[in-house]
């Protein structure tokens, strides 16, 4: 499992040369391309799986969700490159899932009874920008994005919760295999020690 997650992380993670030539990104592929923005820390990781999550989930648009989310990186010092996979949480498999849970929490908090059929439709139809705008003035646009901000916010935080629990756990194990690795140096040196008195 670890090693197909880490080929598929190395298949779809962006590179420094892919967000740099970015059209959408042009005017500060400078300080995306700073070295403390792509080194994996214990603060910079949890940010990044954040700001993935939030931008991944709220920012239903392909295109626009990598670039999004490298720049939400910037002002926070996330890591760009988690930031960016955690964009493909949401993916043709999970946006219908998404969307039909956004629709429901809104509909629910607000007390209406909105369908997400018309977004299928503009989907479906390649609508145009003024399409997507008088979607937005709909009954159904409320309730929808309130329930997108509801999901992406929650699992934003669980995320970064999440994160940062896995990254203290990890380094705890190494320390903790490094402390019985030293003790067992210290232990055969002290034996050969006591070996080399014992024939003297």
């Amino acid at each position: 499992m670890s090693n197909r997650l880490t080929r598929w992380w190395h298949a779809n993670a962006p590179t420094r040369e892919s967000l740099e030539n970015s059209r959408i990104l042009a005017p500060v592929a400078h300080r995306i391309l700073e070295p403390s923005l792509w080194r994996f820390t214990r603060r910079s990781v949890p940010r990044g799986v954040a700001l993935g999550l939030l931008v991944g989930i709220f920012l239903l648009i392909p295109g626009l969700q990598i670039a999004g989310a490298a720049l939400l990186a910037l002002p926070f010092r996330a890591n760009i490159p988690v930031a960016a996979a955690m964009t493909f949480l949401s993916n043709p498999l999970t946006t219908p899932l998404i969307l039909w849970a956004s629709v429901y929490i809104g509909n629910w908090l607000l007390g209406r009874t909105a369908d997400a059929s018309g977004v299928w439709a503009l989907i479906d139809s390649h609508a145009s920008i003024g399409q997507w705008c008088a979607w937005l003035f709909s009954e159904a646009a409320p309730a929808m994005l309130l329930g997108l901000a509801l999901i992406s916010f929650g699992a934003a935080a669980i995320g970064y919760f999440l994160a940062d629990w896995f990254w203290r756990d990890r380094m705890g194990r190494k320390w903790h295999a490094r402390k019985i690795r030293i003790g067992k140096a210290h232990e055969s040196s002290a034996l050969g020690e006591t070996a080399v008195a014992d024939l003297a």
